[in-house]
Parts: structure tokens; sequence; C-alpha cells
């Protein structure tokens, strides 16, 4: 049985402007950051270095040489927040797109988009 979520792969035109999104505007923390010494570079990043989920980014064009067929499209990542109007306001005043606040039947959510235009939700759980 699958119990948790470990780890999320996001495929990235630019994995060095990614790392500095991911960090320097939303705040989380590189894991690791490591190369298999043939091209293929991987860096893990988590809101803290103990978060039981982690990111895994990855270089979008070398990912598509090695697996053709595989679908490098953004997944849907939601994120939970217990400072969700702290994080809005922050998200909003670092020039990061963010959308408007949704009222949903299970909490509040907004989304937000990083360099490449990719998106990414979050939400207040009730």
């Amino acid at each position: 049985m699958i119990s948790k979520v470990g780890q999320i792969m996001l495929y990235v035109n630019n994995q060095d402007e990614a790392v500095n999104f991911w960090t320097k505007k939303v705040g989380f923390s590189v894991i690791s950051n490591e190369d298999n010494g043939q091209g293929m570079r991987w860096i893990e990043m988590a809101p803290t270095k103990d978060s039981e989920t982690s990111i895994i980014l990855h270089n979008k064009e070398f990912v598509a040489k090695m697996s053709p067929g595989l679908n490098l499209g953004t997944p849907s990542l939601m994120f939970f927040s217990e400072n969700f109007d702290e994080l809005y306001t922050d998200l909003s005043n670092k020039n990061i797109k963010v959308g408007e606040i949704v009222n949903m039947p299970s909490g509040r959510v907004f989304n937000f988009a990083d360099n490449e235009e990719n998106y990414f939700a979050v939400m207040e759980k009730k």
C-alpha cells in the first residue's frame, strides 16, 4: 500500500532558475544537488529539511532525450499552509504571479506561477 507522497518530479527548462525561484521566492531549502557524471542533474527541494515530501527538479530537455515517450507536463501540486494569508501576501510582494483566493468547501485556495508559467496551488485546510 502507498502510505505517502515521497517525491514529486518537476521537469523544468532551467534548473538554476527553478532553484532560485523555489528558494529565494517561495522559501524552500535545497536538500541535495546531485549529478550522475553523464549530464543528468537532479535537485531535491522541500519546504523544510525534515519535510516528508520533496520536489525533484529535472532538466526537461535531458529527460526528453532519455525517455522520449514520457509526458513532461507540469504535475498538479497542492501545497498546504497554516499561514495562508501571510504566504499569499509574501508571494505577491515578491512579484510572483498569484491568482485570486477562492473559497472551496474544503478550504481557501489560491494558485501561483513560477518563472516558466507552471502553476501550483496552495490550500488552507479547514
